[in-house]
């Protein structure tokens, strides 16, 4: 398959963006915040999907104990504060997470499950899509994973590092999800096809994402904060003609250590001054796109 071929399949999922009904939220709101909290299972069986720490004389390492165990406080230690944080404004979170955390991370799925947080899945193993031996299994028991927690199966996904290849979106909806993460394209919902029918992209975040401005562009603990009031500015501005959505992706490892949750927390005060803010979860933007209510996008 050439690259033309490639970038058809993916274009060809698209409408254009004039064709896209305009986005109306609740009460009149201007702005959809929603937050993605990203729970991984980085097993020390392999090489990590991610290092704070380069290894010796540039030679990866298993186990890497340096970098696993860097991941790992972020689930004992970052993951209770970020808890903490969010269920005491009584935040709505969807919570992303590998099929395989649900069995590690146990605690934490209940204590998520407990304040009533949105499930989503973010594959079975954290690896590309493009590692996967088998797709469409990896996603039924990443399915049936959250669903033994929950008591239902989730209704988005978000693959790991939003990778896909050229079939993860119809593997997806014939699955029966109803929403998807990956194409991070537009500050409102679009709808993609499938070869099982349309499928749900609901705005997710490269930019204001602790992964991105702290493990690869390597800000100060700052920059959330700054870059975060500045995204929610100009979307708020905007949204009094226009509805926008715009999510906050943060992962326990990064914003849950002491030095950075503190300008999370203002982030989220900051935002909360504001009127005509809807705090909402993925699923209710894809409800959203699905309503029959007068003037919302279907």
């Amino acid at each position: 398959m050439t690259d033309d071929s490639l970038d058809a399949i993916i274009r060809g999922r698209l409408s254009p963006r004039a064709a896209e009904p305009t986005l109306r939220l609740p009460d009149g709101a201007r702005i959809a915040v929603w937050t993605i909290l990203n729970v991984e299972h980085w097993s020390a069986d392999r090489a990590m999907p991610r290092m704070v720490v380069p290894p010796p004389m540039g030679q990866p390492l298993i186990p890497d104990v340096p970098n696993w165990a860097w991941h790992e406080y972020g689930l004992r230690a970052g993951f209770p504060r970020l808890h903490e944080l969010l269920t005491s404004r009584g935040l709505p979170v969807t919570l992303a997470i590998n099929g395989s955390a649900c069995r590690v991370y146990a605690e934490a799925c209940r204590q998520a499950h407990a304040a009533g947080w949105e499930f989503m899945g973010h594959g079975f193993e954290q690896k590309p899509m493009h590692k996967v031996d088998d797709q469409a299994a990896a996603i039924a028991e990443t399915m049936a994973a959250i669903a033994g927690i929950t008591g239902k199966p989730p209704r988005g996904w978000e693959s790991p590092g939003m990778t896909e290849t050229a079939e993860t979106l119809d593997l997806l909806k014939e699955a029966g999800l109803d929403y998807v993460c990956d194409f991070v394209l537009d500050d409102v919902p679009v709808t993609l096809t499938t070869r099982a029918g349309p499928i749900v992209s609901v705005p997710y975040t490269v930019e204001i994402n602790d992964v991105v401005i702290f493990a690869i562009q390597q800000h100060s603990s700052d920059e959330f904060l700054k870059r975060g009031k500045a995204q929610f500015d100009r979307l708020y501005a905007e949204g009094a003609t226009a509805p926008k959505v715009m999510g906050i992706s943060i992962h326990p490892y990064l914003s849950g250590v002491p030095h950075r949750i503190g300008y999370l927390e203002a982030l989220y005060c900051y935002i909360r001054g504001h009127d005509g803010v809807h705090w909402c979860t993925g699923a209710d933007l894809c409800d959203l796109v699905g309503s029959d209510e007068p003037g919302v996008p279907r």
